[in-house]
């Protein structure tokens, strides 16, 4: 057992509270639904990027790749001044969702290198310009874009030519849980001398200022001067001292203190606060105004201050400690600094040399760590209590009524204040129920105990709503996402323990509350109980040719392939837990029944209803349907993921299972002889004709109309791109999907890239490119009806190619072709990058990767937010796993 493999125990075990500090500090805090308090909801232009440094946040903080404590009281961040912005550089800069040309965009260069569960060693790299920051130029330049147009990003304007930036890397190591030690290093990669401010501050989210009964303070915390350090108190965190120094200064460290509070007068323009404000520090060194920083040693905020001129390709040291005043750990000051670092190191080094295989090539073994590295990093703080958000706060202006009745409204029992996995911490600092879901998978094999927990907060009665609904994501908490809940719990379930000693007490608290979601999505969702489902948009954002999640033509319902799908899916996985937790107690052979018996009804609506079901035989691919005016369906023939996630709902039960349940193999067999038309939806496998051995395959789709579904699915011309399964099928850039009604025309195009279309604000695209989510559906499928139908089902792989495989053989290249955005390709260039030559060219970029929200699926250029680890994470899942199966493939 490696020495974080034991933390990870101390903390689970709460023997040692390891995970109390962690990088949970979010990367953008404004423009969030949280700290929106206007009418309308326009929480873009209620809280810009302008209004960031001089406006205390309500609901949490934000920072330069900062750490906070699991509360998010105290924080800690670097800010940097090269001695040309116009702005101290406290946080990232990005285009909010009004300014990008393809919705909110982060505008910086930055990478999360490395992290261990428990953080007790991070590193992250912030690439930092000489030049003057271009904030107003590159949001003019923006403006100017088109959909059409890629996005203006810093490295087009010229800003890390000639080396001219500096690289700041920011290192955390732990000493113990209460004793933390920062590195910062920063490098000159350019050819003269460059000057730098660093200032490595330390500030409490403001608390007192609200009059929330929930967490107003009895007394104010503070930050004080004393004897060299400073000396935090904070009356449920506790005391602190924190240290800073540099080895590459001769003169004693300079501190500057102030108020978190906001500077009234600046953003309103009126009033102040009595004292110092929250841009204190922006304000001395940007304006030389010396008037704006506390007088005397002490407030809410606080900073050392650090002024280098580096040499061309040299490099300067800060170093600074947090420990609390009981748990000094007989060390004083900065003692034993490196020979900390150098120890936590190597333990990351030792926890990943168990996690990764070891016979991974280095370009694979780098995907791995960088990957569980983001995926690590972008944990956050996240804050939000709707009921005394909709009320407003007593220090501010009194909320409008009609908030009452806006956004989120009904969720009025909605209480978060944990550390979550979000999708990315600058563009989407919130959680989203279904990105959850993936991100679990690949973190449950290096912390098996925070993968359930994610899992199991979700469904705590504080998230999940009274009617079973679990929460979208924070600007539309009613929102629907694929319910992919399901199949996450026991994907864990089965990743993060070994088979004999696994974790039924943590399946049988999520089957229960699964079952109240479940019931919400047939009750809401299968409104006239014929076993075909809405659902709305499903997270799928444009692909549709319309809007999924409003009013449809005419007043019309939509009968959804992908809804229906998914909702088969769900009681597959339904079965298999109740199948898993009969074994232990036979109750849970009546609920298994109910749900075999369920997906049978789901299979036979989606291909019978109304003769065909969804199916279209003529194209051979599942179809969304239209009624309106109850006339006929209208048959929505747009080839997209929709019409292939049917073939993703499948399961393969053993016969052995089966027969160890009595009560379960009698009921199943009298629904069988009640119901003789729905047999044609059960397949029987006898190898060697082994009973004992025996298959039995649950699928929506028929061998045949499996077979059309992949011949169209594996059509280089339609939806197999060199790096995976496209969104779209290509044969729509040739002939887009066209819908008239009442004179209006709407029209869907293959468009590999970026969106083009403003639906649901135009910052992603289901239209074309490739997404991790769906592919790892896909493989995972493709694996079970390989389990089941053996090497004898071949395909011909690419269609039209001549060449058969067998579908584990399809799995797999779809898995290298995933795997290969990443890796540099003949010429050194990484598929991911695009034409970005820096990181094939320039030493100092080479070996760093950005997992994308999605790829585009000619190029395969990275798109979509640049952080977004979670899901794209699955990556380091098929490095790991592809040659083994990514799944158990029958339960």
């Amino acid at each position: 057992m490696t020495r974080e493999h034991e933390r990870l125990q101390e903390d689970e075990g709460r023997a040692k509270n390891w995970k109390r500090w962690g990088p949970y500090l979010s990367e953008r805090q404004w423009g969030t639904v949280r700290e929106d308090y206007s009418e309308h909801g326009h929480s873009w232009s209620e809280f810009p990027h302008d209004h960031a440094r001089r406006r205390a946040y309500r609901w949490g903080e934000d920072g330069l790749n900062g750490w906070c404590d699991r509360q998010g009281r105290l924080c800690f961040a670097p800010a940097l001044w090269n001695g040309k912005d116009t702005i101290l550089k406290e946080r990232l800069f990005g285009l909010g969702g009004n300014e990008g040309n393809h919705g909110e965009d982060v505008k910086e260069c930055y990478y999360y290198l490395e992290s261990t569960p428990t953080h007790s060693y991070t590193k992250v790299l912030y690439k930092y310009p000489h030049a003057k920051f271009p904030y107003s130029e590159i949001r003019e330049r923006n403006a100017q874009l088109g959909r059409e147009g890629p996005e203006l990003e810093l490295a087009d304007m010229g800003m890390f030519d000639n080396g001219r930036y500096f690289d700041v890397v920011q290192e955390v190591a732990k000493r113990s849980p209460e004793d933390l030690l920062w590195r910062i290093t920063v490098t000159n990669h350019g050819p003269d001398h460059a000057p730098i401010h660093v200032l490595p501050m330390l500030w409490f989210r403001n608390i007192w200022k609200w009059g929330s009964d929930r967490e107003t303070p009895l007394r104010k915390p503070s930050l004080e001067l004393k004897d060299g350090c400073i000396h935090v108190s904070h009356e449920s965190l506790g005391d602190y001292y924190f240290h800073a120094d540099s080895p590459d200064v001769e003169s004693d460290t300079s501190w500057l203190f102030t108020e978190n509070e906001t500077d009234y007068n600046s953003v309103y323009g009126f009033g102040s606060p009595a004292g110092q404000v929250k841009d204190a520090f922006h304000k001395l060194l940007i304006h030389g105004d010396r008037n704006a920083v506390a007088p005397f040693p002490a407030g809410t905020k606080a900073a050392a201050h650090f002024v280098f001129n580096v040499p061309p390709g040299k490099s300067i040291t800060i170093r600074c400690r947090l420990h609390t005043v009981k748990n000094d750990n007989g060390l004083g000051g900065l003692d034993q600094f490196d020979e900390t670092f150098a120890a936590r190191v190597a333990e990351c080094d030792e926890f990943y040399e168990r996690v990764i295989p070891k016979d991974l090539s280095p370009e694979e073994y780098l995907i791995c760590r960088q990957g569980y590295a983001g995926l690590l990093w972008t944990k956050q703080f996240y804050h939000y209590v709707i009921e005394d958000w909709l009320k407003g706060d007593s220090d501010g202006p009194a909320a409008p009524a009609s908030r009452l009745d806006g956004r989120n409204h009904d969720w009025y029992h909605f209480f978060a204040r944990d550390i979550l996995s979000m999708p990315d911490k600058w563009e989407y600092p919130w959680f989203a129920a279904w990105d959850s879901a993936f991100h679990m998978i690949p973190f449950a094999a290096v912390d098996p105990h925070f993968a359930k927990e994610q899992l199991l907060l979700l469904l705590r009665e504080w998230y999940m709503h009274p009617n079973g609904q679990m929460p979208a994501y924070e600007w539309n908490f009613s929102d629907v996402n694929p319910p992919v809940h399901a199949w996450a719990v026991w994907r864990v379930y089965k990743i993060a323990d070994p088979k004999g000693s696994r974790d039924l007490l943590f399946l049988e608290r999520c089957f229960q509350k699964l079952l109240m979601n479940f019931t919400w999505w047939v009750n809401r969702k299968d409104m006239e109980g014929r076993h075909v489902f809405g659902g709305g948009f499903l997270g799928l954002d444009n692909i549709g040719v319309f809007d999924r999640s409003h009013a449809l033509p005419d007043g019309g319902k939509l009968h959804q392939a992908d809804g229906t799908a998914w909702m088969a899916s769900y009681c597959l996985l339904m079965l298999a837990m109740a199948l898993e937790l009969a074994e232990e107690k036979p109750a849970y052979e009546d609920i298994a029944s109910k749900f075999f018996e369920h997906f049978v009804n789901i299979t036979d609506a989606i291909n019978s209803l109304g003769g065909t079901g969804l199916w279209d035989e003529r194209d051979g691919f599942y179809y969304d349907q239209l009624i309106v005016n109850h006339d006929e369906p209208l048959p929505l023939r747009i080839r997209s993921l929709v019409g292939l996630l049917p073939m993703c709902a499948v399961t393969v039960l053993k016969q052995t299972k089966i027969e160890k349940l009595k009560g379960f193999r009698k009921r199943m067999d009298w629904f069988l002889s009640s119901r003789p038309d729905i047999l044609k939806y059960i397949s029987v496998r006898r190898p060697n004709e082994d009973k004992k051995s025996a298959l039995c395959l649950l699928a929506i789709p028929s061998e045949v109309q499996l077979r059309k579904t992949l011949r169209r699915m594996l059509d280089p011309e339609e939806f197999l791109s060199n790096y995976g399964i496209r969104s779209l099928s290509k044969a729509h850039g040739k002939e887009p999907f066209v819908f008239e009604h009442g004179g209006e025309r709407n029209e869907v195009t293959y468009t590999p890239g970026e969106s083009d279309s403003g639906m649901f604000g135009g910052n992603s695209n289901w239209r074309g490119p490739i997404w991790f989510p769906t592919n790892f559906l896909i493989i995972e499928a493709l694996e079970r009806y390989h389990h089941f139908y053996g090497d004898s089902f071949k395909i011909e792989y690419p269609t039209r190619s001549g060449v058969e495989k067998t579908l584990r053989e399809v799995a797999i290249d779809l898995c290298d072709r995933l795997i290969s955005l990443f890796c540099p390709g003949p010429d050194g260039t990484r598929p991911c990058f695009g034409a970005a030559d820096r990181y094939r060219d320039v030493p100092h970029w080479q070996d760093l990767l950005l997992f994308h929200e999605y790829f585009h699926a000619e190029t395969g250029e990275g798109l979509g937010a640049s952080h977004q680890t979670g899901w794209t994470s699955l990556v380091v899942k098929l490095v790991k796993d592809r040659r083994e199966k990514l799944c158990e493939t029958a339960m």
